[in-house]
């Protein structure tokens, strides 16, 4: 059976090289979705808010990966 977790694992890191990178724009996505539709649903900010946030989430990844 853990043949089976080794060949997920593998498959997983096909696509997601950095974990913490990966879920923080899953969070992002979810924050901006909710605020979309209950906060700046009128407005047309989203996809600026959303843009800056991915833009930060990314830098904040390289800043680490450069320490590293």
């Amino acid at each position: 059976m853990q043949w089976i977790s080794g060949i997920a694992k593998e498959i997983f890191g096909l696509f997601v090289d950095d974990g913490h990178f990966a879920i923080a724009i899953i969070v992002w996505l979810g924050v901006i979705w909710f605020l979309s539709l209950h906060i700046l649903e009128g407005i047309g900010w989203s996809g600026a808010v959303l843009f800056a946030g991915l833009g930060l989430i990314l830098l904040r990844s390289a800043i680490v990966r450069a320490r590293q």
